[in-house]
């Protein structure tokens, strides 16, 4: 493994990317593997995610993205009858999505970089979508024309609300080291209350009832907020595109007060922080409000309302990396990713966690 540059540099072999649920590999949602890592002395300890209340104590703030999973994969046909994946990514003021076109190889999907303005695709039920612009994303450079902006027209009953179409006939998004099709509970959390991310906010994926159970029974306190999140970009890396937040009176309260009162916040997901440090002012108060974010934690930056992260093992290059060196540290992060690689720890959204603390 090498670990220079401006994020972390590491090959990832290809056994160590959870390539199915923990249920399909025997294990309960709570039975993957969590590696519990210290700021302070770089002191690294391992267990299971069952184990979580032995490393969080009362006081400690713990905040939850709420935000439920859309079956947000599409088959769509172009007028040449040709067949692409369409990924629904976010929904926009107005009606419109920002979407994906994918091409098929071997089973799985590959970016596909056609497509035209005006262009409309045929999906199934009779539903269509029509691709207006390119997205723009200011800094994204090239990548910026990954999404497109498009309209879809659902034939009745759906119209004008997607949800109960996509339940008909979308499927989760997969990426090719999912190497077959699980039904959408299996990228749900235990605590989605509304449905909206285009891909599951997965360090959340292990939590159970009998875990929450055990965190509120010693004093966590457990708040939520939302932020949908859009669709990853696992080839590119390139910037995380504006999501969707909504972050209540009740979890900025709890947020602020823990920290004048100098109790630990810990965000479950890399969302979760992305939604809290949009409305942190400079001294770590936290207010209420919700709207659009496109906010890049960089370690530059820094954090203001967080003290810790819950986390899936992200990819080499990704940008979540700057956030989590942000939380962390350069030389913690790479102390952590060495051992997580040596362990054998599982990658992606259905593989272990890493829990990072003061």
């Amino acid at each position: 493994m090498t670990l220079k540059g401006p994020s972390l540099e590491f090959a990832l072999p290809e056994e160590l990317e959870a390539h199915e649920p923990p249920e399909a590999r025997g294990l309960s949602r709570d039975g993957v593997r969590l590696m519990v890592s210290y700021r302070q002395g770089d002191r690294l300890a391992h267990a299971r995610f069952r184990d979580l209340p032995e490393f969080l104590r009362e006081g400690d703030v713990l905040v939850v993205n709420t935000s439920g999973t859309l079956p947000a994969a599409l088959p769509a046909f172009r007028e040449d009858g040709s067949e692409l994946r369409l990924h629904l990514s976010t929904r926009l003021p107005g009606g419109v999505w920002t979407v994906e076109l994918r091409r098929l190889e071997d089973g799985a999907t590959k970016p596909y970089g056609g497509g035209q303005a005006g262009e409309t695709l045929r999906l199934p039920g009779g539903a269509s979508v029509t691709l207006l612009a390119r997205h723009r994303m200011e800094g994204a450079g090239k990548a910026g024309s990954r999404l497109w902006v498009a309209s879809f027209s659902f034939p009745e009953p759906y119209a004008p609300d997607p949800l109960p179409y996509l339940l008909e006939h979308g499927k989760p998004i997969r990426y090719g080291y999912v190497g077959q099709e699980w039904p959408l509970e299996f990228y749900q959390t235990v605590y989605a209350t509304e449905m909206g991310s285009a891909e599951m906010p997965s360090a959340g994926r292990a939590f159970t009832p009998e875990v929450l159970t055990r965190l509120l029974s010693q004093g966590v306190l457990v708040v939520p907020l939302l932020l949908h999140t859009g669709v990853a970009s696992l080839e590119s890396h390139e910037p995380p595109y504006e999501e969707f937040y909504r972050v209540p009176p009740v979890t900025a309260q709890a947020v602020s007060q823990a920290k004048a009162e100098g109790r630990r916040v810990v965000a479950v997901g890399t969302t979760v922080v992305r939604a809290l440090e949009t409305v942190a002012d400079p001294l770590g108060r936290v207010h209420p409000g919700e709207g659009w974010t496109r906010l890049l934690v960089t370690p530059e930056r820094g954090v203001r309302a967080v003290d810790g992260i819950l986390t899936g093992w992200h990819e080499p290059k990704a940008t979540h990396l700057m956030m989590l060196e942000a939380i962390a540290g350069r030389g913690h992060l790479e102390a952590a990713y060495q051992a997580a690689l040596e362990q054998r720890y599982l990658w992606h959204e259905f593989g272990d966690l890493h829990l990072i603390l003061p």
